[in-house]
């Protein structure tokens, strides 16, 4: 059956960007019987009552609740303080404070250093500034480049405290961004080290003032990492230094050693060889850059690694590294990672360590609620919720990024926090982090997303489906030859019987931008054989991605094209009979029309516009009628 439900407006106005709800002046009934093919896609919400439906049209997404106003942030429930309180305001922090204010949740973000984290401080930020002044350098430095371009180029030299200024200075502007954007929305940012004294309860101060308690429905642990230093290893932050320290780039030693050659040692070593330093590796595995699918690393390493000044010791730990003092040297001791003696002795002018990071948890009070992190990470469910010692979930408790160790990347805690909201504001989801990109900005960039060849591989002789592998180089790429930047591989591995896209790997020019296309494939479930039909600008590096899936050899059937030579759906069935069609008019005025039309973006002339564009199809019985798909098609 289905049920009667009024569809109403209010007088013409226009529409901003924000949620609405739309009364009518006359409560004449309209029987509609509507699908929500594309409700969540735009954005619909509903509130039925005896009388009528009121609909919301929200342009920022999928919210159950009118936005907090600027202002006042959201009114929070009277046992609590707020809605929502964060530990930790750095990117995963931000996000989730951000989405928290969109949800209409009165939100608090606690930060003990300063607001932006890692990333923004000692991380993704500054590091992406060396490695622009790095770019620009290699391009300088590249006779045959130059000539190949019909360039002529003096001899290219840099300003070390320029250099340092600039990273530092692109770290300031964005700290203040994300400080800003808290403080426009109404986000509260409490001062001091927070730390959990019990459930929904949090204290936070700075040393040697008292502290101040404060309350939330629920918390989220956003505390970040540190880097993370071995045993043996001294640092001194001057010659034998962490990551924190070499983007300040007080100096530029003539001789580095690198422990470790995973993202943030390559890209370490693309600054330092650019600024004319010499490097060396040490890897405690049997190969550079271990943790990137071995062909794309195999090229990375002909590539970025052997035309340089870079040589390398795999297989064996920095056992042992002391500062340079005294007048003597950074004394490295090597130790074969399977003998365990000592093998090498290393005299060299500074060491850095990118041995990876480490979760930022101590002191957090999780003793206080009976949890046991372990090895430092926050325990958490698919739903970033913390589990308790005893295996329970802890109630309104949850845990994002470098803290939980999912996946240490800043884009993944902002992912996790924006998961959560949704969680705690009734819409349940999990984020898919197989769909979650990575990249290595060195020059050229190395990107990826979904498994490695072995890993599919692995997955494919459990399950029992067959595993394919397509590749296209970039020397088949037209811009990419007009930058004569030709040297690249984008790699596919899919599943031949169904078109699932298993993983994307990508070693070339801008390939940190590249991987997104098929990260948001793998995201919405798109096979490759309906995104082999997606169009590319010509001629554009994405082209790369178009013949990558286009040489897929792919089993299954494209699903049935939506295409069309207008903007609107194909209907087999009149959309409105008449007498609907009458009353729509009764509650909808063309200026109304408009408006909605114009927030959609497609500028509605008549109101007989927005009836071609409402549709009347049930998808399934249901006791409550829902809205249309709009008939859009994209």
């Amino acid at each position: 059956m289905h049920s009667t439900s009024a569809l109403s407006f209010s007088q013409a106005t226009s529409l901003p960007t924000t949620n609405y709800a739309f009364h009518s002046h006359s409560h004449s009934h309209v029987n509609l019987r509507f699908c929500g093919l594309r409700r969540q896609a735009f954005g619909f919400s509903f509130s039925t009552h005896s009388t009528s439906t009121r609909l919301r049209l929200s342009t920022r997404g999928h919210s159950n609740k009118i936005s907090a106003s600027d202002g006042n942030n959201g009114t929070p429930p009277k046992s609590f303080d707020y809605d929502l309180i964060i530990i930790g305001a750095g990117v995963g922090g931000h996000g989730a404070a951000l989405h928290a204010v969109d949800k209409g949740l009165k939100t608090a973000i606690i930060e003990g250093d300063v607001v932006g984290g890692t990333c923004v401080n000692r991380g993704c930020v500054p590091s992406k500034a060396l490695l622009a002044v790095s770019g620009k350098m290699r391009e300088l430095q590249s006779e045959h480049q130059m000539k190949a371009l019909g360039l002529q180029v003096s001899a290219a030299g840099y300003d070390r405290q320029a250099v340092a200024d600039h990273a530092n200075n692109l770290a300031s502007k964005i700290r203040s961004n994300l400080t800003n954007s808290m403080k426009a929305l109404g986000v509260d940012i409490l001062t001091g080290f927070g730390t959990i004294v019990g459930p929904q309860k949090v204290k936070y101060g700075k040393v040697g003032f008292t502290d101040t308690v404060v309350t939330a429905k629920d918390i989220i642990i956003a505390t970040g990492s540190v880097p993370f230093v071995p045993k043996g290893i001294e640092v001194d932050g001057k010659t034998v230094i962490t990551s924190d320290h070499a983007l300040k780039l007080e100096f530029v030693p003539d001789w580095v050693a690198i422990v470790g050659s995973g993202y943030i040692g390559l890209e370490f070593s693309d600054v330092y060889t650019a600024l004319g330093s010499e490097v060396t590796f040490i890897e405690a595995l049997d190969q550079l850059m271990p943790g990137f699918d071995p062909e794309i690393g195999k090229l990375a390493q002909r590539v970025l690694i052997n035309p340089r000044k870079i040589d390398y010791h795999t297989g064996v730990f920095a056992t042992k590294i002391t500062p340079a003092r005294y007048g003597k040297p950074v004394i490295i001791e090597l130790t074969d990672a399977k003998t365990k003696e000592q093998k090498d002795t290393l005299e060299v002018d500074a060491a850095l360590i990118a041995t990876g990071r480490a979760p930022f948890t101590n002191g957090l009070g999780l003793e206080n609620i009976n949890v046991v992190t372990q090895r430092g990470f926050v325990p958490v469910d698919e739903r970033m919720r913390v589990i308790d010692a005893n295996g329970n979930q802890v109630p309104h408790l949850y845990c994002i990024g470098d803290a939980n160790g999912k996946m240490m990347l800043a884009h993944a805690a902002s992912a996790q926090g924006i998961s959560v909201v949704e969680q705690v504001t009734g819409r349940d989801h999990v984020l898919n982090h197989l769909s979650i990109p990575a990249a290595c900005f060195t020059h050229p960039e190395i990107s990826m997303v979904g498994l490695t060849e072995p890993q599919a591989r692995e997955k494919a002789e459990k399950e029992g489906f067959e595993l394919s592998v397509a590749k296209t180089s970039f020397k088949a790429n037209t811009k990419a030859l007009a930058e004569n930047e030709g040297e690249g591989l984008a790699k596919l591995i899919y599943r031949p019987d169904n078109g699932e896209i298993l993983g994307v790997h990508i070693f070339g020019l801008h390939a940190a931008d590249l991987i997104h296309e098929a990260s948001n494939a793998i995201a919405l479930g798109t096979r490759i054989q309906d995104i082999k039909f997606a169009v590319h600008a010509h001629p554009t590096l994405s082209e790369v991605l178009d013949e990558l899936f286009k040489s897929a050899k792919v089993k299954a059937s494209a699903s049935t094209s939506t295409s069309t030579s207008s903007p609107v759906r194909s209907i087999e069935e009149p959309c409105l009979d008449i007498d609907t069609a009458a009353k729509l008019r009764e509650n909808v005025d063309d200026s109304v029309c408009n408006s909605i039309a114009n927030g959609f973006g497609f500028g509605f002339g008549e109101i007989s516009d927005l009836e071609r564009y409402l549709g009347l199809r049930s998808s399934s019985p249901s006791e409550e009628s829902v809205w249309c798909n709009l008939c859009l098609s994209y």
